[in-house]
């Protein structure tokens, strides 16, 4: 489940509609009822309640779908960039988020929306 704060529209999530799993993109996000329009792959907008929202893994698949390129590095640890953004592993537990002059150390996995949550607030541009 996802909070209902870590919500922004254009956030790609995993809904639960009529006992399938189907990922859409948030549209509207209604803070008195606690629910999120989203629309699903099968372009059909509905209003979820937070129980059925669920995020989206970060891996490279996800990443790669983000527009994010791999980048070789000689140490072990793990390279992805997007323009001057980039997103570098250091094993499973932590990550570092770098955009221009602000790095952003992260701790722990993060998952799709919550990438494009920093990409947002750091760029101020969303990540689609």
């Amino acid at each position: 489940m996802i909070q209902l704060s870590e919500c922004r529209v254009t956030d790609r999530v995993i809904v639960k509609n009529e006992g399938q799993l189907m990922e859409g993109t948030i549209l509207e996000v209604n803070h008195d009822d606690k629910q999120v329009c989203v629309l699903t792959n099968e372009q059909q907008e509905f209003w979820y309640p937070l129980e059925e929202i669920f995020p989206i893994v970060l891996n490279d698949q996800e990443l790669a779908r983000l527009k994010f390129q791999e980048e070789a590095q000689d140490n072990g640890e793990r390279l992805f960039v997007r323009g001057p953004f980039s997103v570098k592993f250091y094993g499973n537990d932590r990550l570092e988020l770098v955009y221009r002059d602000e790095t952003r150390d992260i701790q722990g996995p993060i998952t799709v929306h919550q990438l494009q949550n920093h990409y947002e607030r750091m760029t101020k541009v969303h990540l689609e």
